[in-house]
């Protein structure tokens, strides 16, 4: 066995291998498999496991959904014509679904090539809406964790899984956070003995029998799940459904891993691309995004945060990296080992720029209305604890809202569907600060040996350093918010 410092070279890595790609709709999935597709074609063979879903098919949804991105245009420049050879020789798409024991395969001849040929195993399947139902969450995070464990051990030859989980899954912990594992069970807030995963399934189970036996209407069921996961997180130390379900299945994976070899990748917060395959590309509406954009737009006139806090955010791009060269550095030894891929320990980003740099942006760039407009943005109000949130809420929506309330009853009602207007903003604003209150003010610091040193394993001279980046020190905050991320999310989501 070599000592933990040698050195790795990924290209060599991917040369012939055949790799399972989970979750392949994903963000990073497809960041993911654009990498490899320009910088390794020698792989042997990329399997993708995708849903069918609307009444398409798997390889119907990635040519409608997934190659038809921006994304790929940097690869369609390299290759030209010669890329739809490349992908018919290269990729197989496969149907499947990983809520379903076997990963829901039905293609028995492909499932038996897969089972002799692959090498690697990458989950990227996530389900990352704090609020999503319970059920949902727990199929795809924490069982769907444990359905692709089962099946990386039918794999002959398969030596690595690599499992990306969120480096959330600390919940609200303040200090520095170590790479270390979860004990199966183990909770948040020392309730012992209590958290026990199949107990969870069935509590699932039997208030899904004893709704539907009801006869309930959908969208109750689905409120209810959502309460449901809510209160199981919360009971435990968790902060909502999402960190909860992806602690259970890092709980499940690193419990039943037996020998084998075992990546937990724990990304913070993902933001657009830092250079490749060009800088600023992003997709969906993340966390803090809907933050700058609701600014841009002129909705938003005051922003809840400690400006002393620290937001740990890390590229896209860069948590690939890191993947990759984990894949390289980790396959066959038999262990399982955790990264941070972070920033806030090696290049800290304070609160504090985030309104600066959405003013220096839209004041320079303002958004322009349907009506062809330009939106003129005002310096923001920082709130920086929960109570003056609600006193704001008070003076600027609440009061206001009891007074339109009198005014109603006094003119007989004309005025309801403004009152219930106003009524459900207010709710979707407080609902949205429940939900993001744990990471406007967290103060933990993720500690990240692990990953320094996987970063000193990649070959220093030649391509790879520049290839395979993932340090974040790299990176000028400012510059790369005015200049990357936030032109990205205009470009791209809005």
């Amino acid at each position: 066995m070599s000592t933990d410092m040698e050195v790795v070279s990924v290209l060599q890595y991917l040369d012939n291998k055949s790799i399972l790609v989970i979750g392949a709709a994903g963000f990073l999935a497809n960041i993911f498999l654009e990498k490899i597709l320009r910088v390794a074609p020698n792989v042997k063979k990329l399997y993708l496991l995708l849903r069918a879903s609307d009444g398409k098919s798997a390889s119907q949804r990635f040519n409608d959904e997934i190659l038809g991105k921006d994304l790929y245009k940097v690869v369609k420049e390299k290759y030209g014509l010669n890329l739809n050879h490349l992908i018919s020789e290269k990729l197989t798409i496969v149907n499947g679904d990983i809520c379903l024991e076997d990963l829901g395969l039905q293609d028995s001849d492909l499932t038996h090539e897969m089972v002799r040929e692959l090498d690697a195993i990458v989950n990227l399947a996530a389900t990352t809406k704090f609020d999503e139902r319970y059920d949902v969450a727990l199929g795809i995070n924490t069982l769907g964790a444990l359905n692709v464990l089962n099946f990386t051990k039918r794999c002959a030859k398969v030596k690595i899984l690599v499992h990306v989980s969120t480096a959330y899954v600390c919940g609200e912990k303040s200090g520095l956070i170590m790479e270390t594992q979860y004990r199966m069970g183990e909770t948040l807030n020392g309730t012992t003995g209590l958290l026990d995963i199949d107990n969870e399934k069935k509590l699932v189970q039997e208030k899904l029998d004893h709704l539907r036996a009801a006869e309930t209407p959908p969208e109750t069921i689905t409120q209810s799940m959502k309460d449901l996961g809510r209160t199981r997180a919360k009971m435990y130390g968790w902060p909502n459904t999402y960190v909860f379900t992806k602690a259970m299945g890092e709980m499940i994976v690193g419990e039943k891993r037996e020998n084998i070899s075992l990546v937990l990748i724990r990304p913070s917060i993902i933001t657009s691309t830092f250079k490749e395959p060009f800088p600023g590309w992003t997709e969906g509406i993340r966390t803090i995004d809907s933050l700058a954009v609701g600014y841009g737009k002129g909705k938003l006139t005051c922003f809840l945060t400690d400006v002393n806090a620290i937001s740990d955010v890390i590229p896209a791009d860069m948590v690939v990296n890191s993947i990759l060269v984990s894949m390289a550095a980790q396959a066959g030894r038999e262990k399982a080992i955790i990264y941070h891929v972070g920033s806030s320990l090696r290049n800290p980003l304070k609160n504090e720029i985030f309104p600066q740099v959405a003013y220096r942006y839209f004041t320079n760039k303002p958004w322009i209305t349907k009506e062809g407009r330009p939106v003129c943005v005002r310096n923001i109000e920082i709130l920086s604890s929960m109570s003056s949130f609600h006193r704001y809420m008070a003076i600027h929506y609440s009061i206001p809202l009891k007074g339109l309330g009198l005014v109603n009853m006094i003119l007989f009602k004309l005025l309801e569907k403004k009152v219930r207007d106003f009524d459900r903003k207010i709710n979707f604003v407080l609902r949205l600060v429940d939900l993001y209150q744990p990471y406007l003010f967290f103060y933990g610091i993720f500690d990240d040996t692990n990953t320094t040193n996987l970063q000193r394993m990649v070959l220093k001279t030649g391509a790879e350093a520049e290839m395979f980046y993932f340090d974040p020190k790299i990176i000028n905050w400012e510059d790369y918010l005015v200049n990357t991320h936030i032109p990205g999310l205009v470009k791209y989501v809005f």
